[in-house]
């Protein structure tokens, strides 16, 4: 999102990337950040209601951060080669409705993608706007797998 608030449409969608999520991956991030059993082996998970080892939520919301980032940095840098102005992305003051629909097994690949719903004038802060966005991923089969609401701070042209 290096567009301004006001050239941003609501509708535009953003591919942020693909993601193929590993067993040993998914078990040390397990390890190191939500040490639940169906996250954690293969013979753990089966006694569980995912049936086996599954993915932590919070490990594909951060392979979500790492994408979105990621591809903040690639449009930056393709503006600056063709001399674009880039809009300064201010803070997120949060996010709703955050969702892990189905869960991610190992092997299984991400889709993930921002869609812009809506954009609201700052009144507090008028050189700024929010904009509004549903983030998703959708795995290999196209199912819906995770989806949040979000809120950032956009540059504004005019004030």
């Amino acid at each position: 999102m290096i567009s301004f608030f006001e050239d941003v449409t609501v509708g535009e969608t953003l591919e942020l990337g693909n993601y193929t999520f590993d067993k040993d991956e998914i078990i040390r991030f397990a390890e190191k950040y939500d040490p639940q059993p169906f996250h954690l082996s293969e013979e753990e998970a089966s006694k569980t209601h995912f049936g086996r080892l599954c993915a932590s939520g919070w490990h594909t919301a951060s392979i979500f951060m790492k994408l979105f980032v990621s591809k903040m940095r690639e449009l930056q840098d393709e503006a600056r080669k063709s001399d674009t102005p880039i809009a300064q992305i201010g803070p997120s003051p949060g996010f709703q409705d955050l969702k892990w629909i189905r869960p991610v097994y190992p092997g299984d690949t991400l889709r993930y993608t921002r869609i812009v719903t809506g954009k609201t004038e700052s009144r507090s802060r008028p050189e700024w706007g929010l904009i509004h966005s549903d983030m998703l991923a959708h795995n290999q089969d196209g199912t819906l797998v995770f989806s949040f609401k979000a809120t950032v701070f956009v540059e504004r042209k005019t004030q």
